[in-house]
């Protein structure tokens, strides 16, 4: 890093190329949940927002085209068309968006000059380890946003039957796929969703002015759902499972209906893993370098290695050759799960368990996510003589002179301009894929339990 535009104080204890290091380490350290991401340039001067169309398979062909019985005569097969339909395969669209984040730092030079080399470097380690952060959050948020979504509960028992019923968490209940495009609910766009014990057709929601969703630590945002019908108070009773018909699936110990449901008992195990394993397997999910990855806080991981089946399967066995850890990782060729302990997995209070907290694991498969990053040259017009810019993995340091006028404030800042995605796979439907399901979202599964 050229340091001449730098006053004559640091310079002889700056060496070149040193920041730029220390801010590359510290931001590699610390990724978890943004290494399931799929990386995807976003091209320049086309707006804020990037459309994509995922399209889907043909279904598969078992009946032959008519002919003669017993023969394989062309008889049957009259007009233009030999008889056929014309067939038309599925798409859908996820877009991306993107927005610009940063922070920065001051460094006064004559304030902090008894330890300014420190200071300096300190600066730069703490902005690349905030970075990393802050991006893995965004990759966290996303993939939550969308693999929590259509799976919520009733929180307050209808007085009578209704149209209208307060649930914990809207995300999921808020748009639904009209021929590919997510397009808001309404009369016109509606979505079935199981309420209790029967099904209904979502019309409208709405969002609470105060949200008391609690799962709001975890992205949830409490308020109303509205359908064509009235909802019976059995199936309105607060506690209820309302399920969207394209929620993705989430799995819990003993099978419980929805996350208040859950008890003290309902700890992690290697049955709920093999469970959300096989669903991403039935929807023909492909892994990422043969593994599926589990993200988990270092309480699941806990509860993992205590369950007797889990100790049971590597009994007798050699860590060398089936089950190996480096740092917080460890992967299962026996299993093909890659579990990643992160210190920033969504941990929310229990629900009538005192001092219990719900944990949520997450397995993903390849294309779980999408990462957009700006494409553009965001330094061509920025003077070498104002600031040095480094880049890495998308995101820029940036370290300006003093511009004031003693020439004693330095600014360092990180940059990134982009956005993240989780595409559905709509299109793959047992139609075309005999074992997969109907959910939206298919290449993660979210494991609820108590810890």
């Amino acid at each position: 890093m050229a340091i001449g535009n730098f006053p004559a104080i640091l310079q002889p204890i700056i060496q070149t190329n040193y920041l730029e290091k220390r801010f590359q380490q510290a931001l590699r350290s610390v990724l978890k949940y943004r290494m399931v991401a799929d990386q995807k340039a976003f091209p320049t001067r086309i707006g804020q927002t990037l459309t994509d169309t995922r399209v889907g398979l043909l279904a598969p062909i078992t009946t032959p085209l008519p002919n003669t019985a017993g023969t394989v005569s062309t008889a049957g097969q009259t007009n233009l068309d030999n008889g056929m339909t014309p067939d038309q395969f599925g798409e859908e669209q996820f877009t991306i968006t993107i927005n610009r984040y940063a922070k920065t730092l001051n460094l006064d030079i004559v304030g902090e000059q008894v330890g300014i080399a420190n200071q300096f470097v300190q600066n730069a380690v703490a902005l690349g380890e905030n970075a990393a952060r802050s991006l893995d959050n965004m990759a966290r948020n996303a993939l939550f946003g969308a693999y929590l979504g259509g799976n919520t509960r009733v929180t307050t028992t209808l007085g009578g039957a209704g149209p209208t019923i307060a649930v914990d968490d809207v995300r999921g209940f808020q748009t639904t796929a009209v021929y590919g495009v997510q397009t808001p609910i309404s009369g016109a766009a509606t979505m079935a969703v199981t309420v209790g014990s029967n099904v209904y057709t979502l019309i409208g929601f709405t969002i609470d002015a105060t949200n008391v969703s609690t799962a709001s630590l975890a992205g949830g945002t409490s308020g109303t759902l509205t359908f064509s019908t009235n909802v019976t108070v059995a199936d309105g009773t607060a506690g209820n499972p309302a399920v969207a018909a394209t929620a993705p699936k989430i799995y819990r110990p003993s099978g419980r209906a929805s996350t208040a449901a859950l008890q003290a008992t309902d700890v992690l195990t290697m049955a709920n893993l093999l469970d959300a394993k096989t669903s991403l397997e039935l929807n023909a999910v492909p892994k990422i370098g043969g593994f599926y990855h589990i993200y988990c806080d270092p309480v699941s991981g806990r509860q993992l290695f205590a369950d007797p089946d889990f100790k049971l399967l590597f009994q007798g066995a050699t860590m060398e050759n089936i089950f190996f850890r480096e740092g917080k990782v460890y992967e299962s060729p026996i299993l093909g799960l890659r579990v990643m302990e992160t210190t920033e997995a969504y941990v929310t209070p229990a629900i009538g368990i005192a001092g219990a907290y719900v944990r949520r694991p997450i397995i993903c498969g390849a294309g779980a996510l999408m990462e957009g990053t700006f494409a553009g040259d965001w330094t061509r017009q920025a003077s070498a003589t104002v600031a040095e810019f480094s880049m890495t993995d998308g995101v820029a340091m940036i370290t300006r002179e003093p511009l004031d006028r003693l020439q004693q404030e330095i600014a360092q800042s990180w940059l990134w301009i982009g956005g993240w995605c989780a595409p559905t796979d709509l299109t793959t439907s047992p139609t075309t894929v005999a074992t997969s399901t109907n959910a939206a979202y298919k290449r993660a599964v979210v494991i609820e339990h108590i810890g």
